[in-house]
């Protein structure tokens, strides 16, 4: 379908990026809408995962302090580990990182979720969704984030049952720690036994 951007800008160029942009596009009975101005929130794409360490049978995520989430209550929130990819890295690089960074573990084999938007309406971030599988062995840094760069971050482990109770009592908000949870509980055969993972790192 038809497609006319007349014109760009950048509105905010900073560690973040805002974009306008006047566009027309086809309506599905064939005709043009009016132009009309669109933002665009450019925070580039970023990778995240559900963490499984096969020798606990426990799920590790992580507890940290969201500014934008305490403006609508309490702003300490439970998630899996994520980040942002740099300039020249893969997903899989960018999320080998990432767990070295928050949790202190190698990862030893990586299943793939989705790669989906999480705010189409306003924002161009793709984020790439994995499960991660570590072992005790892969224990290899402290973790915690990067102080540098003000992150203070905590492990939590949990149990497949207390995911579940979590699910129920409605103790996770962020999106992608949401659909990695109902991923993840409905392969519980799998997880529980050890013998999940298909693809690896």
């Amino acid at each position: 379908m038809k497609i006319i951007i007349q014109r760009t800008a950048r509105l905010l160029d900073d560690y973040f990026k805002v974009d306008e942009a006047i566009v027309s596009y086809e309506r599905f009975d064939g005709t043009m809408t009016p132009p009309i101005r669109r933002l665009c929130f450019e925070r580039g794409d970023s990778v995240a995962a559900i963490v499984f360490n096969r020798d606990s049978r426990k799920v590790i995520l992580i507890e940290q302090f969201r500014y934008p989430a305490y403006t609508k209550g309490d702003g300490w929130l439970i998630e899996c580990v994520a980040g942002i990819i740099d300039a020249g890295e893969t997903p899989e690089t960018a999320l080998r990182r990432e767990v070295r960074e928050e949790l202190g573990y190698d990862i030893d084999r990586l299943n793939p979720i989705a790669t989906f938007f999480p705010s189409p309406g306003g924002s161009s971030e793709r984020v790439t969704l994995y499960c991660a599988e570590v072992t005790n062995v892969g224990k290899v840094a402290s973790g915690g984030g990067l102080a540098d760069e003000g992150e203070d971050i905590r492990a939590v482990e949990q149990t497949l049952d207390e995911l579940r109770e979590g699910l129920e009592h409605g103790r996770f908000r962020d999106a992608k720690t949401l659909i990695a949870i109902m991923w993840l509980l409905n392969r519980p055969s799998a997880f529980s036994r050890g013998d999940a993972g298909t693809a690896h790192g």
